[in-house]
């Protein structure tokens, strides 16, 4: 059976951000990526403020982006994928940051979610982030986080409530905070899930998500949920 690992909230712990990552959050200047505006991350707390329905949605969805962040940056400085020159680090923070923007619009203005729609999220985030004017490819991020990856064939056959299309991470950076994604829940209260809890979780979707989760695990990497866990004040699902 699972277990949660209960940890005492430590208000003095830092968010768990990097060194480098923490100095821009202090920035309110324009961070680009090649040719490509990437939002600052103040930029995007005005986002998140903008289409929070209530405080306590707010409180909810930019915590686990800050927490995805927090986790993806540790990730990729501690695998071996941190050698290749192919991720984006200032993108893989903002996409973290705004992958989940979505669940916003599941809300009611007394804060109820449309826990029914869920699924919606990552498509009603792509469309959120386009009316922002933000390119595609932080966009993306928003419809290609969910689970390990929804195929055209998982939406038919399962009868997601999702137009017909492949919702699967194709870069680099899509893959890392899809990843990441997978190591903390927003359910009530939030927890952090190890990978052996997630890889039980997903499995009754089918043993291609497991292989498909292991591999991105063989890629990045088993995250240390320790540090998260001390400064949020919440607890970890591990196996027995």
């Amino acid at each position: 059976m699972p277990t949660v690992k209960q940890q005492p909230r430590d208000p003095d712990r830092l968010p768990a951000y990097s060194g480098a990552a923490r100095t821009r959050q202090l920035g309110t200047r324009i961070w680009k990526s090649g040719n490509m505006r990437i939002p600052t991350d103040d930029e995007i707390l005005v986002l998140h403020k903008k289409h929070a329905r209530t405080p306590e949605a707010l409180d909810l969805v930019h915590t686990h982006c800050e927490i995805v962040c927090g986790i993806a940056e540790q990730l990729y400085s501690r695998s071996r994928a941190s050698a290749s020159a192919e991720i984006d680090v200032d993108l893989v923070r903002a996409g973290s940051l705004l992958h989940d923007i979505g669940v916003y619009e599941l809300y009611d203005d007394a804060g109820h979610l449309d826990g029914p729609n869920y699924i919606l999220h990552g498509v009603l985030g792509y469309e959120l982030l386009q009316r922002e004017g933000l390119p595609e490819v932080i966009c993306r991020f928003a419809s290609h986080h969910t689970g390990v990856g929804i195929s055209a064939d998982d939406v038919r056959a399962q009868g997601l409530r999702l137009p017909p299309a492949d919702y699967l991470a194709e870069t680099a950076e899509e893959r890392l905070v899809m990843y990441a994604d997978k190591f903390h829940s927003k359910k009530t209260p939030p927890v952090f899930l190890t990978a052996p809890a997630y890889a039980a979780r997903v499995r009754r979707f089918g043993e291609d998500k497991v292989r498909a989760f292991q591999a991105m695990r063989a890629t990045f990497g088993d995250p240390d949920l320790t540090q998260f866990s001390d400064a949020y004040g919440q607890g970890i699902i591990g196996e027995a």
